[in-house]
């Protein structure tokens, strides 16, 4: 690995660990690569200089050429990701502003130019990208009934979409998009929704439900109807008594 290589591979660890939507594979075997809709996708490939090689995706049993390249030079026979698969450095490929359509399972073929054939004819390797769409901005929103129950909902662009609550820094069980608080919760309530590529939070306050005026005025309603009933048969017991 010469200087140049090092300085890109340690920039790309850098892009990887901070907020950048810049993607980077490079171990195929332990799972499909993740790549962020829109970004570009980097696919760290060892023996890619020095030999010629082809990428295509798997369409059910067909491979369909995406891109061929010779001696590091991207040919013509590209598909959909015409002028955004580039070989990128030595052992790098480089698909740029990554779309829907770029998620399946891709086949890359090298093949050894002479001297190097007593290292084999050939490496065949299998990966799967999956593309995702970066969370966006989160919202939450608090709702009460007329019961005094709370309902906390959050909600953001991207997908998929995986969501887990905190309320006062202590986590809550529920991982849906909409919870139930208990009645009097109050504090800091805080959702965070994250995928494969990107993450966010959104924290707000959360205070008691007021009473509902409906219900102030459904309990004055009963209790005059209740007065009046009482009136009337306080009444009618001494009409009965009169009367006798």
């Amino acid at each position: 690995m010469d200087f140049r290589e090092f300085i890109l591979i340690f920039g790309l660890m850098l892009l990887k660990i901070g907020a950048c939507l810049e993607q980077i594979c490079w171990d195929f075997e332990k799972g499909p690569c993740y790549a962020a809709l829109g970004y570009p996708l980097y696919l760290q490939i060892n023996d890619l200089f020095g030999s010629n090689w082809t990428f295509s995706k798997i369409d059910n049993t067909q491979n369909e050429p995406v891109c061929r390249t010779n001696s590091g030079m991207t040919g013509n026979e590209c598909d959909h990701v015409l002028n955004r698969v580039e070989y990128y450095s030595r052992n790098f490929l480089l698909i740029n502003r990554v779309i829907r359509a770029d998620s399946g399972n891709y086949n890359l073929s090298l093949s050894y130019r002479a001297p190097d054939v007593v290292r084999g004819r050939g490496l065949t390797i299998g990966l799967q990208i999956n593309v995702e769409a970066p969370i966006g901005s989160v919202e939450v929103s608090i709702s009460c009934s007329s019961s005094g129950e709370m309902r906390a909902s959050c909600s953001s662009d991207g997908d998929p979409l995986l969501y887990s609550w905190t309320l006062n820094g202590d986590s809550l069980m529920d991982a849906i998009s909409s919870i139930v608080l208990d009645e009097g919760t109050d504090g800091n309530i805080t959702c965070s929704v994250k995928n494969h590529v990107s993450q966010g939070q959104k924290t707000i306050s959360v205070k008691h439900c007021p009473v509902s005026s409906v219900s102030v005025v459904f309990v004055l309603i009963w209790c005059f109807q209740l007065m009046v009933l009482l009136g009337l048969l306080g009444g009618f017991h001494i009409y009965m008594r009169h009367v006798r």
